[in-house]
């Protein structure tokens, strides 16, 4: 299995993918290499494109799709995904930090910590 460097074409994330999969993704959206992320977003914007328009289109609904959610990846200055991951890194954090605070005095002796000694 040979694994290869492939950009999204929306968000400009790069990852190492097998070539089987990268053909994979590529036959579903209409020739472009798309990251989980982005792929989700426009899988999710063809089911809106095709619950709201009866009309036939001379555009597929995953052209279309990607053409928006391209043009949406475009008014960023920084990577969508980057802000993503930033997103759940503050988010674990918090919870790191909520489980930390909630520890009981039992626990804290447990693992040999006073109950003066703060966590940070």
């Amino acid at each position: 299995m040979e694994i290869e460097s492939v950009t999204c074409e929306c968000c400009g994330l790069k990852e190492d993918c097998t070539q089987d999969y990268i053909s994979e993704v590529k036959a579903n959206f209409d020739g472009k290499w798309l990251c989980g992320l982005c792929s989700e977003a426009v899988r999710d914007e063809v089911t809106r494109r095709e619950m709201t328009s009866s009309a036939a289109e001379s555009v597929s609904p995953v052209e279309e799709a990607v053409r928006a959610h391209m043009s949406f990846c475009g008014k960023f200055k920084t990577n969508p995904a980057v802000l993503v991951a930033d997103g759940m890194r503050q988010m674990l954090r918090r919870r790191s930090g909520e489980l930390s605070a909630s520890r009981s005095p039992a626990t804290a002796k447990k693992f040999g910590r006073s109950n003066t000694t703060k966590l940070y």
